[in-house]
């Protein structure tokens, strides 16, 4: 098994440099992240005639829309019978509506950038292996027919295993990810909108004018819209809707074989297949063995058990690429999208699940179209700040008391594992060790240099750990990641690890 992961995305697509701001700025609309929510609305907001900033922590392409599979489609991760259960069938319809639209925008938008990003419409496959599933994919055949979706029953699955059959969605689509979202961002500039990576935004405050600062400088706005993965301006209230987990995925090289549509099987996690063609090879994606984040240190493994799976379906096809992505899962199912909770100029997006590219275009749509005063009848069923204590009331519990534990844990426990020597922490290793400053987070890089930082995610205080696979520090408690070295890779935390000098470090494993 390779050691390092990459994306086929940024394996496969040449990157365009933005400059860092370097002054203070004032314009109409400040877009705190350069993902697809952003450059979507900065490419629609410019075109309404705005003064539009965006300000990208590291470079375009950089965050989790590198690291999607592209699953264009409107059979959302939330389920169509969940869905209906818990906001009803008209609730129902405007998401599967709102899907199509989302995925029509990509479509055009596609046709219209000055890049070729792939676009294709395919036919989608939720499936089962297990006869035991069968009547759960019936019944979600007939949910989805309730909420308006096309849909039909095949018993003919085009996979070369056996399958039990499952539901055909017409008309889905897939896309490269990041030769789409540099379309975006040349777009989103030759219409006027200013675009600046390596600038960081630190914090964002509303008002009349609000105001985002970055580490050096500060943007002023009539609005702001926080399009990050998680929100990084709201520090609690928003987070215990939504929870981080990771979700893994290979690119395998095969002879030519094309699959003729987009996969989802019906396993907890499911696993997600579709194909992609890249300098005359096509290349075989499989994603799954989805976990919390921070809830797994040998995160190897979880690319080990999807290699097993991808072997056993698709014959000994040679693995050339591996990554993980950042999910963010909405404890009623459907994601957050408007005004931020308590603000009035200040807009959010997020819990798309694992409908990144289409949910994110809607996002990027309606915070547009909220900006500019145009009424979106998806407004009320993916309000930033509903409360569903009925559809959320269970996964609200499991999802939050998941934070107390670790703080309690990281607060008042003492070190709990086998007693270990600094010095026989292995290159690649990581682990959290006693020390007079704290517990002091350390890891040995592949050239067997030690970095040494506080333990304490700066976010809301519990301690990281290590991933393996990733060579990052994980938050537990809101998914918050760092690099080896401490710097902030996914808030919402905004700060980076405190540094702590080595030689305060007592020779004890956590």
């Amino acid at each position: 098994m390779m050691s390092a992961t990459k994306s086929l995305w940024h394996a496969s697509q040449q990157v365009r440099h933005f400059p860092s701001l370097n002054h203070n700025l004032s314009v109409d609309v400040a877009i705190v992240g350069g993902g697809v929510s952003g450059l979507t609305a900065a490419v629609l907001l410019a075109a309404a005639g705005r003064r539009v900033a965006v300000i990208e922590r590291d470079r375009i392409g950089s965050g989790e829309t590198g690291y999607t599979t592209s699953h264009l489609t409107e059979a959302v991760d939330g389920r169509y019978q969940t869905i209906v259960k818990a906001f009803g069938e008209e609730a129902a319809r405007l998401v599967a509506q709102s899907s199509r639209e989302a995925i029509d925008t990509i479509e055009r938008f596609a046709n219209e950038l000055p890049v070729d990003c792939g676009f294709e419409r395919m036919t989608g496959y939720l499936y089962t292996e297990r006869e035991a599933d069968l009547e759960w994919v019936a019944k979600e055949l007939d949910t989805a027919r309730l909420a308006g979706c096309d849909v039909q029953w095949t018993d003919m699955v085009p996979l070369p295993f056996p399958t039990h059959g499952g539901i055909v969605w017409p008309r889905q689509a897939r896309v490269h990810p990041l030769a789409y979202l540099y379309g975006l961002a040349h777009a989103a500039s030759d219409r006027g909108a200013l675009i600046y990576e390596g600038t960081k935004a630190v914090d964002v405050q509303d008002g009349e004018p609000c105001t985002v600062k970055t580490e050096r400088h500060e943007v002023r706005a009539t609005d702001v819209f926080v399009a990050t993965n998680v929100p990084v301006n709201n520090r609690f209230l928003l987070h215990t809707k939504i929870a981080a987990y990771r979700s893994y995925v290979l690119a395998a090289e095969t002879e030519g074989v094309d699959l003729p549509g987009l996969f989802w099987d019906t396993d907890d996690p499911y696993h997600y297949t579709r194909t992609q063609g890249f300098a005359g090879r096509t290349y075989l994606l499989v994603g799954g063995e989805d976990h919390r984040t921070g809830q797994e240190s040998n995160t190897d493994e979880r690319y080990e058990r999807l290699t097993r799976y991808t072997h056993q379906r698709f014959g000994d096809v040679p693995v050339r690429y591996r990554w993980s992505g950042q999910i963010i899962e909405p404890v009623d199912g459907l994601p957050y999208i408007g005004r931020n909770a308590a603000s009035t100029h200040v807009y959010v997006a997020t819990g798309y699940s694992g409908n990144g590219m289409t949910f994110g275009t809607l996002g990027g749509q309606m915070v547009t179209d909220l900006i500019c005063g145009v009424a979106s009848p998806y407004e009320h069923i993916y309000d930033a700040t509903r409360v569903t204590p009925i559809a959320s009331a269970v996964h609200y519990v499991t999802e939050n008391v998941v934070f107390p534990v670790h703080l309690l844990k990281d607060r008042l426990t003492k070190l709990d594992t086998e007693d270990r020597a600094l010095d026989e922490l292995r290159p690649g290793e990581g682990a959290v060790f006693a020390s007079d400053a704290g517990k002091v987070a350390v890891c040995r890089d592949h050239s067997g240099r030690f970095h040494t930082m506080s333990a304490v995610c700066t976010h809301l205080a519990c301690d990281v750990k290590w991933n393996t696979a990733e060579q990052t520090w994980d938050c537990p408690c809101h998914g918050s990641r760092f690099s080896a070295t401490g710097k902030v890779v996914n808030g919402p935390a905004v700060t980076d690890l405190k540094p702590v000098p080595i030689y305060e470090i007592q020779a004890t494993k956590r």
